[in-house]
C-alpha cells in the first residue's frame, strides 16, 4: 500500500479507501478519515441550519406578548427539538469531523484505527436525525417536553417520544464508536517520536473527550431506556405512584448532562489552542498546564451534576457540596484562559478570520463562565433557575464557546482541507455580523432572566416585551449571517485562490519550540509510511 502525499499533506492510499467506487457510492463506502471528516462537517452544518430555523420559530413567537404564530404545543416541540438537534446533531458531529480530519495528520498516523467503524459511526447519524424530524409527523407530533426529556412529562407523549428515544440511542452509539476510534488512534498510532506530551493540544482535548463520552453516553442510554420501559412495559422507575421517583431521572440525566457540556467545550478548547499560537507567532504558553487543566476539568465534571437540581429539595449539605465542587471548576478553566492570553501577550498578532473567532471565543466564553459561576451559588440559582438568565448563560458557553471555535477552526484549516484560500473580507464580515447579532440576541436575555422571565414559555407579561423584541431581531440577524458563512465556504471550494504552502506564515514552524527535548527525527510535514 503506497502512500502518496501532495503538497498540502492530502494523503490517499491507492484504491484502498474507496474500493474503486466513484460518485455517491464513494461517499457511502469510504473509509478515508478525510472523507468521513468532511461528511461529519457537512451533516453538522445542515443540522445547524435545521435547528436554527426552529430557534427562529421560537424567537418569532416571542417577538411580542400573546400567541401569534404557533400554538403552545408546537412551541414546546420546537424548544425540545432545537435543543436535541443543536447538541447532538450540530455541535458534537462538527467536532468529530475536526477529529477525523486532523488527528491522524497531527500525530502522523495513516488513518483512523478502525476505518470501517468510522464509516458506520457517521452513517448512523443521518438516520438518527431523520427519526427526530419524522417525529413531527406522528400523531401528537414531536415530544414537547424540553430537550432534557424530564419525567413524568415523557410518559404522556405519543409515538414521537419513542422515535426520539430511539434517535438518542443511535446518536449515543455513534458517539461511543467514534470515541473508541479516536482514543485508540491517539494511543496506538502515533508516529515514532510523537510522545503524548508532544501532541498538539487538539489531540489531547479529544483524547480526554473520548474518555468522557465512553463514560457518560451509556448513562444517557440507561435514562431513556428506563423512560421507554416506564412508557410501555409497566415499570415505575420515574413514577411516584408505583414507588419510583421523577427526581431519579434528573440525577441520571444530569450525570450524563454535565460531562456532556465539557464534551462539547473541550474540543473547542483544543481548536482555540491551535489557532491562538499560530496568529500570535509564538508557542502556546504553559503546554503541560493546559493538558493537566483539561484533565482536571474532565474529572471535576463528574461530581457537579446536581447543580442543575438545586430546586428539587436536596439537603443543604448536598447543595453545599455541589456548589463548592462547581466553583472549583473555575480554577482549571481560569488556567486555560490565562494561558491563552499569555500566549497572545507580546506576540506578533495578526487578526485574520480564524484569530477573530478565537478572540471572540475567548472574550464571550469567559463571560459565559462568569455567569456559570453566578449560577453555581445556591441562593442565586434558586431565584434564577428556569429563567432566561440560564438560557443566556448556556448559549454564551455553547454558541460563543463551541460554535465560535468551530467557525474559527473551519477558516483556519480550510486552506489545508481544500488547497484553496477563502475570501478574507467576507470571512471578517461573517465574524462581525455573527459577533454583533449573537450579543444582541443573548446578552439582553440576562436582563429578562434577572427580571424573572421564565424560559420555555410561548407567552409572557408586557413588562418583558422590550428585551424579547431586541432578542428576536438579533436572532434573525444571526441566522441570516450564517448564510454568508455557507457562501464563503462554497466560494472557497469552487473558485478560491490556490493556497500557499504555509497559508498562515509562521504557524507550522512552532510545533516543537515549547519542548525541553530536541524534536524527533520526524517532522510530520508528510505522512509517514507505517507499513
Amino acid at each position: 500500500m503506497s502512500a502518496v502525499v501532495d503538497t498540502h499533506g492530502h494523503g490517499h492510499e491507492h484504491g484502498d479507501h474507496h474500493g474503486g467506487y466513484s460518485g455517491l457510492m464513494r461517499w457511502v463506502t469510504t473509509t478515508n478519515h478525510k472523507d468521513i471528516g468532511t461528511m461529519y462537517l457537512w451533516f453538522s452544518f445542515i443540522m445547524f441550519m435545521v435547528g436554527g430555523v426552529m430557534a427562529l420559530v421560537i424567537r418569532a413567537e416571542l417577538f411580542s406578548p400573546g400567541l401569534q404564530i404557533v400554538n403552545p404545543d408546537f412551541f414546546n416541540q420546537m424548544t425540545t427539538m432545537h435543543g436535541l438537534i443543536m447538541v447532538f446533531g450540530a455541535i458534537m458531529p462538527a467536532f468529530v469531523g475536526f477529529a477525523n480530519w486532523l488527528i491522524p495528520m497531527q500525530i502522523g498516523a495513516p488513518d483512523m484505527a478502525f476505518a470501517r467503524m468510522n464509516n458506520w459511526s457517521f452513517w448512523i447519524l443521518p438516520f438518527a436525525g431523520a427519526l427526530l424530524i419524522i417525529s413531527f409527523f406522528t400523531p401528537g407530533g414531536a415530544p414537547g417536553v424540553g430537550w432534557t426529556l424530564y419525567a413524568p412529562l415523557t410518559v404522556q407523549m405519543g409515538i414521537g417520544m419513542d422515535l426520539t428515544i430511539f434517535a438518542v440511542h443511535l446518536l449515543g452509539m455513534s458517539s461511543i464508536m467514534g470515541s473508541i476510534n479516536i482514543v485508540t488512534t491517539i494511543l496506538n498510532m502515533r508516529a515514532p517520536g510523537m510522545t503524548l506530551m508532544r501532541m498538539p493540544l487538539f489531540c489531547w482535548t479529544w483524547l480526554i473527550t473520548g474518555y468522557l463520552l465512553i463514560a457518560v453516553m451509556p448513562v444517557l442510554a440507561g435514562a431513556v431506556t428506563m423512560t421507554l420501559t416506564d412508557r410501555h412495559f409497566g415499570t415505575a422507575f420515574f413514577n411516584a405512584a408505583g414507588g419510583g421517583d421523577p427526581v431519579l431521572y434528573q440525577h441520571i440525566f444530569w450525570f450524563f448532562g454535565h460531562p456532556e457540556v465539557y464534551i462539547i467545550a473541550l474540543p473547542a478548547f483544543g481548536v482555540v489552542s491551535q489557532i491562538i499560537p499560530a496568529f500570535s507567532r509564538k508557542p502556546l504558553f504553559g503546554y503541560a498546564s493546559m493538558v493537566y487543566a483539561t484533565a482536571g476539568i474532565a474529572i471535576l465534571s463528574f461530581i457537579v451534576w446536581a447543580h442543575h437540581m438545586y430546586t428539587v429539595g436536596m439537603p443543604v449539605t448536598g447543595q453545599l457540596f455541589f456548589m463548592y465542587a462547581t466553583t472549583l471548576i473555575a480554577i482549571p478553566t481560569g488556567v486555560k484562559v490565562f494561558n491563552w492570553v499569555a500566549t497572545m501577550w507580546k506576540g506578533s498578532l495578526t487578526f485574520e478570520t480564524p484569530m477573530l473567532f478565537a478572540a471572540g471565543f475567548l472574550f464571550l466564553f469567559t463571560l459565559g463562565g462568569f455567569t456559570g459561576l453566578v449560577l453555581s451559588l445556591v441562593p442565586i440559582d434558586i431565584q434564577l433557575h428556569d429563567t432566561y438568565y440560564v438560557v443566556a448563560h448556556f448559549h454564551y458557553v455553547m454558541v460563543a464557546g463551541a460554535l465560535f471555535a468551530a467557525f474559527g477552526g473551519v477558516y483556519f484549516w480550510l486552506p489545508k482541507w481544500t488547497g484553496r484560500m477563502y475570501d478574507e473580507t467576507l470571512g471578517k464580515w461573517h465574524f462581525w455580523l455573527t459577533m454583533i447579532f449573537f450579543n444582541v440576541t443573548f446578552f439582553v436575555q440576562h436582563f429578562s432572566g434577572l427580571a424573572g422571565m421564565p424560559r420555555r414559555i410561548p407567552d409572557y407579561p408586557l413588562m418583558f416585551e422590550t428585551w424579547n423584541k431586541v432578542s428576536s431581531i438579533g436572532a434573525f440577524g444571526f441566522g441570516i449571517s450564517q448564510l454568508l458563512f455557507l457562501y464563503v465556504v462554497l466560494k472557497c471550494i469552487r473558485s478560491g485562490a490556490k493556497a500557499p504552502e504555509k497559508p498562515w506564515e509562521g504557524a507550522d514552524s512552532l510545533e516543537w519550540t515549547h519542548l525541553p527535548t530536541p524534536a524527533p527525527y520526524h517532522t510530520f510535514e508528510t505522512q509517514p509510511d507505517l507499513r
